[in-house]
């Protein structure tokens, strides 16, 4: 049948689960709850699903995408419940749908984070200075090793305030071409700024938009 996609949360204990071990986890699911996933053609078959943006170990997502099919015709309503039932703790299917736009449109992503200090917080408007500069060149690991990146174009928008004992912090960044991944923001701290770089973070997904900031689907 035609390809599907699905909108998943991946929550609680499952963000440490990796991406390899999701994608299994997710083919068991599809199998323990009667759905025959379709398969590739050739002399090593593997089954037709993909995760349009891999998440990182230890980030929480409301928002994300996997692309599949099956083999077989399928209410599609009944479908999150019946996987969803088939998926360990802290992975829910939240919706299915024929899938009409392709991953390459997906460009933005939403996210919230959690920056802890054990010292005193600084204050909000230290931290909006530091991500309202110009330019923010890091070092991060590339492929090749350690390279030298802007991150600042990656950066759409970002605001911060204290709240519960800690900074929240709410950013619209790059998904693709190029990838933001959060923590490569309290990196920056510890390079650029370190008596503002906090001692944790953690951060969650929180929704997909296309290059004119449309919601993606």
């Amino acid at each position: 049948m035609d390809k599907l996609r699905l909108r998943f949360e991946k929550t609680g204990r499952a963000i440490y689960i990796s991406h390899l071990d999701l994608m299994a986890t997710m083919q068991r699911g599809f199998s323990r709850a009667g759905l025959r996933l379709q398969y590739s053609e050739g002399f090593n078959p593997h089954p037709l699903i993909s995760i349009l943006l891999p998440l990182s170990v230890g980030t929480a997502s409301i928002c994300e995408l996997m692309d599949f099919r099956l083999r077989e015709e399928t209410d599609l309503q009944a479908l999150s419940e019946r996987l969803t039932a088939a998926l360990p703790e802290g992975i829910r299917v939240r919706e299915v749908w024929p899938c009409e736009r392709k991953s390459a449109e997906l460009k933005w992503l939403d996210v919230c984070g959690r920056l802890e200090y054990d010292r005193g917080l600084p204050s909000p408007e230290e931290l909006t200075a530091f991500f309202s500069r110009p330019e923010i060149v890091i070092e991060k690991k590339t492929k090749r090793g350690l390279g030298i990146t802007d991150i600042r174009p990656a950066i759409d928008r970002i605001s911060l305030c204290a709240e519960d004992g800690c900074i929240r912090l709410d950013a619209r960044i790059s998904a693709q071409e190029p990838t933001l991944n959060p923590e490569l923001l309290p990196a920056a701290l510890r390079q650029l700024q370190p008596e503002l770089a906090p001692d944790f973070a953690a951060f969650t997904r929180l929704e997909t938009y296309d290059r004119d900031h449309q919601i993606y689907r």
